[in-house]
């Protein structure tokens, strides 16, 4: 079992930077690859980034990629998703998700194929 709390979500204006946090719960988080998702109002849910279990793998959604950048570090059972140069359609709450890896290296964009998922961070940017 793993659960996950995300942090940092806030209000930006266009241009702004934040920086995500999830932190998670469980002696083996470092078995677990990690995604970061996203939902507009009215829009399905979106995948935006993941990392491997070992942070050696990243993936990013062409929307965000040289914005945004996903990392980890499993001695603090926590990831991150730092995000510069925000856009008023980077609105959104924001979930991480976690997924058993058993220790392969790989990165998951399917959001059905993750285990276990946050409550959820709201991140409003301003134009």
């Amino acid at each position: 079992q793993v659960q996950l709390v995300e942090s940092g979500g806030g209000l930006v204006q266009a241009g702004g930077s934040l920086r995500l946090s999830c932190a998670a719960s469980g002696r083996t988080f470092s078995g677990y690859a990690m995604g970061w998702f996203r939902q507009a109002p009215g829009k399905e849910r979106e995948f935006v980034a993941a990392i491997s279990y070992n942070g050696g793998s990243t993936s990013y959604v062409d929307s965000v990629k040289g914005r945004f950048t996903i990392s980890r570090d499993n001695a603090k059972n926590t990831v991150y998703l730092q995000m510069n140069s925000l856009k008023p359609e980077d609105t959104a709450v924001y979930y991480c998700a976690a997924v058993w890896a058993s220790y392969y290296s790989f990165t998951q964009e399917r959001a059905g194929n993750y285990d276990y998922w946050g409550q959820g961070t709201q991140v409003t940017v301003s134009s």
